[in-house]
């Protein structure tokens, strides 16, 4: 160890002055990957980062043990590289019982430092496709300080990327396909080396569907159920109607609470807003139904007002043909003592108002009969286009992409 102490307390530059860059290669195990949040776009991982370098510097040959590995205090004392994640929005170090590092340095030098982190990262996502959406997460690891001239970050070539086993996600299926690449970023301060991987993830709709889509079906099938009450039933079918609203209505404002204030349509906005067009166009179907049914009784008060008119415009007839017949005496010297009645409008028979009822009523019965199936039909339609296109479609639109 007393080989080391005057290398490793130097501290020096990481590489002679005109030496090539220094090659760091990263590789990464996962042990926990969830709480993704589409409120915040962004999701947590707990991993194990390991780089390793070259230092001639450390290179050993007094000890016979292949590697060393030193106490996690002796990395103050050596040159490490100054590795950040790019989008990174908070992390942690663990230190129960003891700070989780590991530094082991072989004898030609070569250093591995393992780290366990627990990472915040950034994960901007697009929701049109809500809930049958597929996310692409990505993980950058930059150098800070370090131009390229100086420094570059390379993938271990096996198990750059590696899962724990039975690593699960609440709402999402992770590929097992992991892409690797570069994202060598270009700043006023120079060129600085960047690896990243993407996590390909496919959202699971079982909690959306029993949440949900399950529940604002059912409510639209209920909103039908009016259809087949009497329409002289008035208090039953509002309130039926009312309370199909109001719950569709705060079903569509709880599917919006735990998503972003985009300003596009997402998949689970055109459902409940369809879902809530069609409880809402029942409701006035009843009140279109109410008023045809009505239309006999208006026209029956019509009836009545013009016959009102006519006994008024009568009254002024008689009374002006009486004025008019004590002046005007006829031929023979007599005078016309009666003015001549007006004609008095037909009376509506009870035959008559019975057929003008049924008549409007079986317009308003035919209208429910028609919605009976009109409704159900329409809506199942709008499944089909719905589904077809969510599920198929675009799905493999972003399959392709």
């Amino acid at each position: 160890m007393h080989e080391l102490d005057p290398i490793s307390k130097l501290r020096l530059c990481h590489r002679d002055d005109h030496g090539p860059p220094v090659n760091v290669t990263c590789n990464i195990f996962i042990n926990s990957f969830g709480s993704i949040a589409e409120t915040t776009m962004d999701y947590r991982v707990n991993i194990f980062l390991r780089q390793k370098w070259n230092d001639p510097r450390l290179a050993y040959s007094k000890y016979p043990d292949s590697s060393l590995d030193l106490d996690p205090s002796m990395l103050d004392s050596i040159w490490k590289p100054d590795l950040f994640f790019a989008n990174e929005k908070g992390a942690n170090f663990h230190d129960v019982t003891t700070d989780n590092k590991l530094l082991r340095i072989f004898k030609d030098g070569t250093v591995l430092y393992s780290i366990r982190l627990t990472l915040i990262l950034s994960c901007p996502m697009d929701l049109k496709n809500f809930p049958m959406d597929s996310q692409t997460c990505t993980m950058q690891l930059e150098s800070f300080g370090y131009t390229m001239n100086d420094l570059v970050f390379e993938w271990l070539e096996n198990g750059a990327v590696q899962v724990s086993e039975g690593l699960t996600l609440p709402q999402f299926i992770m590929r097992e396909e992991k892409e690797l690449g570069y994202c060598t970023k270009h700043y006023n301060t120079g060129k600085f080396t960047c690896i990243e991987v993407k996590f390909h993830l496919e959202r699971q709709m079982g909690y959306y569907l029993i949440q949900m889509y399950i529940p604002s079906l059912l409510i639209v099938i209920l909103s039908w159920v009016s259809f087949w009450i009497n329409m002289d039933a008035a208090p039953a079918r509002v309130a039926l109607g009312i309370t199909t609203v109001l719950t569709m209505t705060t079903q569509s404002s709880g599917s919006r609470a735990s998503l972003p204030k985009v300003s596009y349509v997402k998949a689970i906005d055109i459902w409940m807003a369809v879902c809530l067009l069609f409880v809402f166009a029942a409701l006035l179907e009843y009140a279109g139904v109410n008023f045809v049914s009505r239309q006999q009784k208006e026209f029956l008060r019509l009836r009545r007002r013009q016959r009102r008119n006519h006994k008024e415009e009568e009254g002024r007839f008689n009374l002006a043909g009486y004025n008019m017949s004590q002046c005007m005496p006829t031929k023979d010297g007599s005078a016309v003592k009666n003015a001549v009645p007006a004609p008095n409008p037909q009376r509506s028979t009870p035959k008559d108002i019975d057929a003008m009822r049924k008549k409007f009523v079986d317009r308003a019965k035919r209208i429910d009969t028609i919605s009976r199936a009109a409704f159900p039909l329409a809506f199942l339609i709008f499944n089909v286009f719905y589904w077809i296109t969510y599920k198929i479609i675009r799905h493999e639109d972003v399959h392709k992409q």
